[in-house]
């Protein structure tokens, strides 16, 4: 786990820098994604907002809730009806 300093500067672990090719000076991109923060590492660009790949990412983001282990439910809980059709319409600035 890395640490934020107090300059909001992120340590890169070694494994994942060598794993993306990421090298001392490169310009890497930090992305709002709902509740987490992707980064893009320097060459990859951002994923095209075209359908195919916003399913893909709801897939990808299902499967990775379906592994969690289940919790308790609070009282307030309550399913909140969004299905992939949604992502088409829920959501698009108008």
């Amino acid at each position: 786990m890395a640490k934020v300093t107090s300059k909001y500067q992120v340590t890169v672990p070694k494994a994942i820098a060598d794993e993306f090719k990421i090298r001392p000076g490169d310009e890497i991109e930090w992305v709002a994604a709902g509740e987490v923060i992707r980064v893009i590492p320097p060459g990859k660009g951002l994923v095209p907002e075209d359908q195919e790949s916003r399913l893909r990412l709801f897939d990808q983001a299902t499967e990775r809730l379906r592994r969690r282990p289940a919790r308790r439910q609070n009282k307030g809980s309550r399913d909140r009806g969004w299905r992939r059709e949604d992502l088409y319409t829920r959501g698009r600035s108008r």
